[in-house]
C-alpha cells in the first residue's frame, strides 16, 4: 500500500519537477525517535519508489551500515547521505565523512551520491541546539567536503 501511494503520488508531479523524499527519524530539540538499520525496509525504498532524489539520515550509529543501498540500482535516482547531524553544532571529521561517502560508494555509483546534514535545522519551532552561525558552519562544512569528493 505504502510503496503505490507513494508512487501514484509521485507519478502525479509535474514533468519537469524533481521528487525528493526524506525519511526523517525524528528531529526535536536535537532528539531523535526511532533507530535502526534500513534493512527491513530497503528493498522497497531503494529499490522499488520512482522518486529522483532521496535524502537517508546516516548520521550515527543509529541508522546502521550501507549495506541497503545495494537496492538502489535506478540509474535515474540520486541518494542523499545525510552524514552531516543537525542535531549538534560540532563539526564532523571531514576526512572521516569522506571515508563513509566511499564506504556508500560501493553499493551506489559516487555519481548517483550526494551529501547533506541529515535533516533540517529546525523540524519544530524549538529547532534544534545549534546557533545560527553552527548551522551556516554545517552547510559551509557540506559544500566543501563536497567540493573535494565530487570535484
Amino acid at each position: 500500500m505504502f510503496k503505490k501511494a507513494t508512487n501514484e503520488t509521485l507519478a502525479a508531479a509535474p514533468e519537469d519537477l524533481k521528487t525528493y523524499v526524506h525519511i526523517c527519524r525524528g528531529n526535536y530539540r536535537s532528539e531523535y525517535l526511532t533507530e535502526g538499520s534500513y534493512a527491513p525496509i530497503a528493498e522497497v525504498l531503494f529499490g522499488q519508489l520512482d522518486y529522483d532524489y532521496l535524502l537517508v539520515e546516516y548520521d550515527d550509529e543509529r541508522s546502521g551500515d550501507f549495506e541497503p543501498l545495494k537496492y538502489a540500482k535506478k540509474n535515474n535516482q540520486i541518494v542523499t547521505l545525510g552524514l552531516i547531524t543537525s542535531k549538534s553544532g560540532d563539526l564532523e571529521d571531514k576526512e572521516e565523512v569522506i571515508g563513509r561517502i566511499k564506504e556508500a560508494a560501493e553499493y551506489v555509483g559516487l555519481d548517483r551520491l550526494a551529501l547533506s546534514p541529515q535533516c533540517g535545522f529546525a523540524s519544530t519551532e524549538e529547532g534544534n541546539a545549534l546557533t545560527e552561525e553552527e548551522q551556516w558552519n554545517k552547510l559551509a562544512h557540506v559544500a566543501k567536503i563536497a567540493g573535494k569528493v565530487w570535484r
